[in-house]
């Protein structure tokens, strides 16, 4: 393994410049990758080129390190009795394949009715970021953000719909832009109950 000058060692967890520490393992990983792609490595522009990728890298799969089940711990019930559904809309969310590493671009509809208490709406994004800034496949995420909610706030049903691009299609590949993927999970009276699924796909703007 080569020690870069100036880079920290294995295990170091802030460099000099206050920066996130990148092992050089890492940095010597990226510097292939961009060498077996065909350029060089150590022209100007490419120079810290592999510890920029390693911190975002860092940023862009932030979720390993995140519960997203404890933004739901802290819940509500003086709500004026208020029984109906609770959306929240739109929420815009980034994510990477874990196939190729490509971006996934969408937004999530999240939505519960409860049964005697809710939770602080932004709560709601936070698990759809803490799942989504993982490698992923949207599928799967679908199911984790539904299921988190479902398991913890114990409402009487939950309903998730995620519209996103994959990059893996619209930049390689066939290379397709302008496609949506749309994934779904209905769990309790939205899944049991035609009646309230309708409502709540109605809410989100979404076709029964």
């Amino acid at each position: 393994m080569t020690v870069v000058p100036g880079e920290p060692e294995d295990g170091d967890l802030v460099a000099a410049d206050g920066k996130i520490a990148v092992p050089s393992h890492v940095t010597d990983a990226i510097r292939t990758l961009i060498e077996w792609a065909g350029d060089d490595p150590t022209r100007e522009g490419l120079v810290d080129t592999p510890k920029r990728v390693a911190r975002a890298w860092r940023e862009y799969c932030a979720g390993y390190a995140d519960d997203p089940a404890i933004h739901l711990a802290r819940v509500f019930e003086e709500v004026g009795g208020y029984d109906e559904i609770v959306l929240l809309k739109d929420i815009p969310f980034q994510s990477h394949c874990e196939h190729h590493m490509a971006p996934i671009i969408g937004v999530a509809h999240i939505a519960y009715l409860p049964r005697n208490h809710v939770v602080g709406i932004s709560k709601l994004a936070r698990v759809l970021h803490g799942f989504a800034r993982r490698l992923q496949v949207q599928e799967r995420l679908t199911a984790e953000v539904a299921d988190c909610i479902w398991d913890n706030l114990k409402p009487l049903g939950v309903a998730v719909v995620i519209e996103a691009t994959h990059a893996c299609m619209t930049a390689r590949g066939v290379r397709t832009p302008g496609v949506a993927m749309v994934t779904s999970r209905m769990m309790g009276v939205f899944r049991d109950d035609d009646r309230s699924r309708k409502e709540v796909l109605a809410l989100m703007g979404r076709p029964a």
